[in-house]
């Protein structure tokens, strides 16, 4: 496991220095885990994971005054964050609740349907591709709590029986459609978005991650704000900039901001579950929804036996759910650690 080796790699080298390694998923581990640090450095490798641990960040702040416009920096706990595709790689420093957070820039980051949409993955795949992105996101959200799934269990590209189960059922999908090359290393590579690592660009990110820590820790000179991109497949080339943090964040802005969709009274529950996961503000993948002007559940994915209860409620048009100008709460426990996002739905004629 990497952890393994980053720990003892860190402990043989630095005297005095002793690192644990954690083998499990970064949900696992609960708020107080968190608090003890001081500065995190995220080289996590899906954009869910990112915004779940700056989620889970910004909700550790807390304020000297009751506006909450005042920030007890000694809760604020720094994030730099950094990642790689080939020879391209980046490095960021968030200061949650100060500087943009992820979340003010998520509609720069690509949906999991900017390649495949979701309407093709549906009805009309041609690919071995699109088979193993619609088990990999349907059928595996279906079948949580069934055939040995856990409720909560994540799909995780280093396990074999994760990548076998997929493998399997887009074989079957593809047999269905008259779609041959699923493979399980195609399975694999789609499941985890595989890019070949660049040793060279690795360490480039790593270094410029590892020099932002020890400016944060050391206050020896100003920290990088906020944001370096570095592109090794045109030069050595690198250049920095500032994202503004956003007025209406989702999750650093006002708290109860809603976000209007609109869409028509005929799609069911589960379509507009489809849009929260295409729209490039939300991107949640797998919705929970709550109506707030009537009091109602719609739909929860866990615990097992709500999600029993509701889920008869995903193949139901809006209409019979609710009027237009309903205002919803979504949330997706799975990249945002606390806060959700409301939602006013507005029919179309």
């Amino acid at each position: 496991m990497k952890a393994e080796v980053a720990a003892r790699f860190v402990n043989e080298r630095v005297a005095g220095v002793q690192v644990t390694a954690h083998i499990c998923a970064i949900q696992e581990k609960s708020k107080d885990f968190y608090r003890q640090f001081g500065i995190i450095i995220a080289g996590l490798d899906s954009i869910p994971a990112r915004r779940w641990i700056n989620s889970t960040l910004l909700s550790l702040i807390e304020y000297t005054d009751d506006e909450k416009t005042q920030i007890d920096m000694g809760t604020m706990i720094s994030l730099v964050d950094g990642g790689t595709e080939g020879f391209k790689g980046q490095s960021r420093v968030i200061l949650p609740g100060v500087t943009s957070c992820y979340e003010c820039t998520l509609d720069l980051f690509p949906t999991d349907e900017t390649n495949y949409p979701m309407c093709t993955l549906k009805t009309t795949p041609r690919l071995p591709e699109h088979c193993i992105q619609y088990c990999y996101i349907e059928e595996w959200r279906n079948v949580k709590g069934k055939e040995g799934i856990a409720d909560d269990e994540q799909v995780d590209g280093d396990n074999p029986r994760h990548v076998q189960w997929i493998y399997e059922k887009s074989l079957e999908r593809g047999k269905n459609f008259g779609i041959a090359g699923v493979t399980y290393r195609l399975t694999q590579g789609v499941i985890k978005g595989i890019i070949p690592a660049i040793a060279s660009t690795n360490a480039i990110i790593a270094s410029s991650c590892t020099n932002e820590a020890f400016k944060l820790a050391s206050f020896c000179i100003p920290f990088l704000d906020d944001y370096m991109m570095y592109n090794g497949s045109e030069g050595i080339y690198t250049f920095t900039y500032k994202n503004e943090k956003k007025e209406n964040c989702l999750q650093c802005g006002p708290a109860g901001v809603a976000k209007t969709i609109t869409c028509s009274p005929e799609i069911t529950l589960d379509d507009l579950r489809d849009l929260l996961r295409a729209d490039k503000s939300i991107q949640f993948n797998n919705a929970s929804l709550r109506d707030l002007t009537n009091g109602m559940t719609l739909y929860m994915t866990k615990p097992a036996s709500i999600r029993a209860q509701t889920e008869k409620n995903l193949s139901m048009k809006l209409k019979e759910h609710f009027q237009s100008g309903a205002e919803l709460y979504a949330t997706d426990t799975e990249v945002i650690a606390d806060r959700g996002v409301n939602l006013i739905i507005q029919f179309t004629d």
